[in-house]
């Protein structure tokens, strides 16, 4: 059976908005101890103790691994481009390989956008607005969702291969504004990551570093 600390720890690694308290010590270690004490339905006064106990440790512990200065210290010095009119299309797996390479191809001639990233079932395809009668022509009747008119925030970071915790920092920002991701990727120094483009403004905000 796990410990009060072992659960503890898994409590707060689950939550990010408390973890970030804990990294800045904005948390009341005591209010803390109570609701964990709560949620998990440990009743005894020693396990409160040991929650209280294990909630100074691991905010030791995320201390000594946190490294945000250095991240904040590479986004100062990344490159951030936008792309407006962007499209994502979900596409069944079984399509014939022959008819995405072409659809690539003569996007890319045209000095388009587009990039695929292939799953366990499906293959999803971003490309511009301007080029989705040129994927509908092809594989129109492969496609299993569409989301359009989309905004794609390229970072380029370099060193950011050598940066631990670049990605969950960056990840946890758009979580803590309320902004859903709805793709994200990376090729060595390159972030992309596509939101809806009514939450562009927004985003632009908390990454201006």
């Amino acid at each position: 059976m796990p410990t009060a600390a072992q659960l503890t720890e898994e409590y707060i690694n689950s939550h990010p908005s408390i973890k970030d308290c804990l990294k800045k010590d904005l948390i009341n270690y005591s209010a803390l101890s109570r609701l964990i004490s709560k949620e998990l339905n440990l009743k005894k006064k020693t396990s409160k103790e040991a929650i209280l106990v294990a909630n100074r440790k691991h905010k030791e512990k995320i201390n000594l691994n946190f490294l945000e200065d250095n991240i904040i210290e590479l986004f100062k010095n990344s490159r951030i481009e936008i792309k407006n009119k962007i499209s994502v299309l979900v596409v069944e797996k079984n399509i014939y390989s022959q008819d995405l390479i072409e659809i690539e191809k003569k996007i890319k001639l045209e000095k388009g956008i587009f990039f695929s990233i292939e799953g366990t079932r499906t293959i999803t395809i971003i490309v511009q607005d301007q080029d989705i009668d040129t994927v509908d022509k092809k594989i129109k009747n492969h496609i299993i969702n569409r989301n359009s008119t989309l905004s794609l925030i390229s970072i380029y970071s370099p060193g950011i291969e050598k940066t631990p915790g670049v990605i969950a920092f960056l990840t946890s920002m758009f979580f803590e504004n309320g902004i859903n991701i709805l793709e994200i990727m990376s090729s060595w120094n390159d972030t992309l990551i596509i939101v809806e483009s009514k939450n562009l403004k927004k985003v632009m905000d908390f990454l201006n570093f």
